[in-house]
């Protein structure tokens, strides 16, 4: 199990690896440079980290890609976990072995993550159990929308109290206070996102509607920077206390997020049944179901601090044992 290395691209032909070859020569290319850029300052990394498992370097095994999802690096996604030709001589058991390893591997090769996130296909039950293995829990179950946007987008006037407003460093602020309030406590707090990460994640045109009475976003769709889909994603916020807009408020936001794109991807929560009919009877239509998982890595405190703080536990409670020598005083002036 070792980091992926220029001299192993050749070696990747397996069908099952080479949709992944731009992403791993890019990461490739700029591992160079973010090294010299960590020696300077450290950082955390910019390119995803490749790990590759394999018996005979000629024929790998599988491989994990993985990516950080803020700049302070406190939050990863494995983005890729495939297995090649070569891991079906293991069997079944085998292959779950050799991705449960390259998982491992992934974790701990990004020491600083405080969280990892992991998405599988809702029917794939061999991929969520092995993430359950590794120490991931289910966090949403989501359903990805196949959308063709209208060619003219909705002209509609907003009401009085409403803005449209674009994304940008301005109005990230706003936007980002909106998604705080629309994701789950959890996930919200494994994400650990900051406005410097909503706008490294997102494209033009992405839009908001602004309460100008509260100067509150109350509703959002962005532009999500392209991942390892080929489909462009938007992703819709909506205010909890705002359910009302869902209707052409909103449709009004997504049209004009989807201006110029053929086809997109929307995801939504499978509880949010409202949200869910709406999106459909936009013609939208459900391309599958993902479920994310999400894991913490808790720490424990070095073993030389805690003795540490031992001792001087010891010391003072040695002060207060009979036999010893009072401490003294000062004097009262």
């Amino acid at each position: 199990m070792k980091p992926l290395r220029g001299w192993q691209l050749p070696f990747l032909q397996d069908p099952c690896f080479t949709d992944l070859l731009p992403l791993l020569q890019r990461s490739l290319l700029l591992q160079g440079p973010e090294r010299l850029l960590q020696r300077l300052a450290p950082r955390p990394s910019l390119a995803s980290e490749t790990f590759v498992a394999f018996r005979d370097p000629q024929a790998p095994l599988g491989l994990v890609v993985s990516q950080r999802l803020n700049r302070s690096g406190s939050c990863w996604q494995i983005q890729h976990l495939r297995s090649g030709e070569a891991s079906l001589e293991a069997g079944e058991a085998g292959r779950m072995a050799i991705e449960a390893a390259l998982v491992r591997a992934a974790i701990q090769g990004s020491p600083n993550a405080a969280s990892w996130i992991a998405t599988s296909p809702g029917t794939d039950s061999t991929r969520l159990g092995l993430l359950r293995q590794q120490g991931f829990q289910q966090l949403r179950h989501e359903t990805l929308w196949r959308w063709e946007p209208p060619q003219q987008p909705l002209d509609l006037a907003l009401p009085a109290e409403l803005e449209l407003l674009p994304l940008n460093r301005r109005t990230a602020l706003a936007m980002w206070q909106l998604e705080q309030a629309a994701l789950p406590a959890q996930l919200r707090q494994l994400l650990d996102r900051r406005v410097d990460d909503l706008l490294d994640q997102s494209e033009q045109p992405s839009l908001m509607l602004l309460d100008t009475n509260r100067q509150q976003a109350v509703a959002g769709v962005r532009r999500l920077r392209p991942g390892h889909r080929e489909i462009p994603e938007l992703e819709l916020s909506l205010h909890p206390g705002w359910q009302h807009l869902l209707g052409q408020p909103l449709q009004l936001l997504l049209e004009q997020c989807a201006s110029g794109l053929g086809e997109v991807l929307i995801r939504s929560d499978v509880l949010q049944h409202d949200h869910n009919q709406w999106l459909q009877s936009l013609g939208m239509a459900p391309e599958g179901e993902e479920v994310v998982m999400a894991r913490s890595v808790w720490r424990r405190h070095a073993p030389q601090t805690s003795q540490v703080v031992s001792r001087k536990l010891e010391a003072v409670l040695g002060q207060l044992q009979p036999g010893q020598k009072p401490i003294p005083t000062p004097l009262g002036r």
